[in-house]
């Protein structure tokens, strides 16, 4: 990563990108810089996501509630004021949320195994 100056961020003048899910749909906003991402991501009700995910995250339930599964079926709820960390290659997991949830998610280069 680079050095990143001091960031203010309106989320209000970051456009939302939709994803759809196997069921519902997500929408993104997304800050991009070398090394590091950052987004809000709002599911929708009823959302699952499309496929399993190994890549590693810092995920903060802003507001609702969302299930992070894992592949071996077991789920781990979060309600907002609720974080999960883990790095890359550490676990196959995807989003699941059956009222809807919006999160702040961190994710780059160094969450990396070493």
């Amino acid at each position: 990563m680079r050095n990143i100056p001091f960031h203010t961020i309106d989320w209000s003048n970051i456009p939302k990108t939709e994803h759809p899910g196997e069921t519902g749909t997500s929408f993104w906003q997304t800050l991009q810089f070398e090394g590091l991402r950052v987004r809000i991501v709002e599911y929708a009700a009823g959302y699952l996501a499309d496929h399993w995910c190994q890549k590693g995250h810092i995920v903060h339930c802003l507001d609702g509630e969302f299930g992070s599964e894992m592949e071996n079926g077991e789920v781990f709820s979060l309600t907002q004021g609720m974080t999960y960390i883990v790095s890359d290659n550490l676990s196959s997991h995807r989003s699941i949320s059956k009222k809807g949830a919006k999160l702040l998610i961190i994710d780059g280069d160094f969450l990396k195994q070493i």
